[in-house]
């Protein structure tokens, strides 16, 4: 089934610029379809309300889900893993929190994917090549520091 929505949903999100990231379809009486999306720069409520419009439309002609169901469509919090190389350029150039297996947590601006892994710069400007296999977890952050300096 999650596989039928997707089929449905990519070229809807094509359309609009967006990459479909996950599909899920709950349990029970009333169903949860929810497609996660997103793009470079994120995604604004215009594009997700029309990502809506348009999957509704064609699930209502397709019928993939039998009974009733609601169809969410949202982008990824802040807490959403980088995994794919994709990931790490559609977020270029965006402040990352990289938790290290060795229990260490780096942070820095996503400079893109390398082969085996992705750049990163620290707040002191030195770049870090990371391999994935050294990560436990990657995903973006707000840069407090910038913040602070920001409201001085």
């Amino acid at each position: 089934m999650e596989l039928r929505i997707r089929q449905l949903a990519e070229p809807i999100g094509d359309e609009l610029g967006l990459d479909v990231l996950k599909v899920s379809v709950g349990c029970g009486h009333s169903q949860l379809v929810r497609v996660i999306v997103d793009r470079a720069g994120g995604v604004d409520a215009d594009t997700l309300e029309r990502m809506s419009r348009g999957l509704s439309l064609q699930m209502d002609a397709e019928d993939p889900i039998q009974g009733r169901y609601r169809l969410e469509i949202t982008s990824p919090g802040l807490d959403w893993p980088l995994t794919t190389r994709a990931d790490f350029e559609r977020h270029r150039g965006e402040w990352l929190a990289v938790h290290m297996c060795d229990g260490r947590t780096i942070e820095g601006w996503n400079r893109g994917a390398t082969d085996g892994g992705f750049e990163l710069e620290d707040a002191q400007g030195r770049r870090l090549d990371i391999r994935s296999d050294d990560v436990l977890k990657v995903h973006r952050a707000i840069n407090w520091n910038a913040v602070a300096k920001r409201k001085k």
